[in-house]
């Protein structure tokens, strides 16, 4: 065999960075050592792996079929190692979560994880769906929870539990005291809302996609806590997860409101990519999950400590 693990390990930060000066960073290498490495594997092969343009290197087609055989190659190679050291096979893990699942059931999902196998490392990443769907489909993390749609044909999609949105208001808003809103109500309020690529944005539009066009959108926020803020401020009304909202109702300081024309549903779902080598660390996590919402029906169900 005429590769190396460090030369395999070396092409996908490559891949994934695009850069050899990037990757190298990345590895703790030269940027010269990196790139001998590139080229020795290419010339051992006889084989390009990227197209050059200056500095940049984009995979081609034959990069594209090396990479997810040498991602699941360096997986396996880990838990080898890891098994060798005397560690029982949950190595590192590398997991993406949406804004919503991500500040509310990600990191209680980790700590458990971690408390029972404690020599494990875990990263968690927390950005829209978009991010997290452009970060499974490059490689860059193990496993994605994202409460948007995902048609990435490389991409599997398993559903796990589900949500739903609920417009919401402060306590002074003249919609509080209603209860509810009709959608002729909803279109003559400013909105305060997620921005475009994030799950919850995509379940609002659609939602609304016959009267998108009358909405006055007078924020778009990031943060499902800067939304609540700006909404608690009376700068608009609001529409996100009842999960992160469920303790804001139980406090008072913001009020749902009914939307019986509005459908609001939508699930939480896993992601990865198909040709991803499930380590046992990705399997252990999605039992996990699963077992942490096993016999609820809805998000805002799930027992979670509450917030002051």
């Amino acid at each position: 065999m005429r590769f190396t693990l460090r030369q395999l390990q070396v092409f996908v930060a490559v891949a994934q960075q695009e850069s050899v000066s990037r990757a190298a960073g990345l590895l703790a290498l030269s940027q010269s050592a990196a790139s001998t490495s590139i080229t020795e594997l290419e010339r051992q092969s006889s084989c390009q792996l990227f197209d050059r343009a200056g500095k940049r290197l984009s995979l081609n087609a034959l990069g594209h079929q090396l990479l997810p055989q040498a991602v699941a190659l360096l997986d396996q190679a880990k838990e080898i190692e890891d098994l060798l050291n005397g560690k029982s096979g949950f190595g590192s893990l590398a997991v993406g979560a949406t804004l919503t699942i991500g500040n509310y059931l990600a990191t209680l999902l980790i700590g458990s994880f971690m408390q029972q196998h404690p020599e494990s490392q875990v990263k968690l990443h927390v950005q829209n769906t978009a991010h997290i769907v452009h970060q499974v489909a490059h490689y860059e993390i193990d496993l994605g929870l994202i409460e948007g749609d995902c048609s990435h044909p490389d991409i599997e999609v398993q559903t796990w539990v589900e949500d739903e949105l609920v417009v919401f208001c402060a306590p002074q808003h003249p919609l509080a005291q209603r209860g509810q809103a009709t959608m002729e109500q909803l279109t003559h309020e400013a909105w305060i809302l997620r921005e475009q690529g994030s799950g919850t944005r995509l379940t609002f539009d659609q939602a609304m996609r016959h009267h998108r066009s009358a909405l006055n959108i007078r924020l778009e926020l990031e943060h499902t806590e800067a939304i609540k803020r700006a909404v608690e401020s009376g700068l608009g009304i609001g529409c996100i997860s009842r999960l992160a909202l469920r303790d804001a109702f139980r406090r008072g300081s913001l009020v749902p409101v009914e939307t019986p024309d509005l459908d609001l549903a939508r699930q939480f779902y896993f992601i990865w990519h198909k040709q991803k080598y499930q380590t046992s660390a990705m399997r252990e996590f999605l039992e996990l999950c699963r077992a942490f919402t096993a016999g609820v029906q809805r998000s805002d169900e799930i027992v979670l400590p509450n917030i002051a």
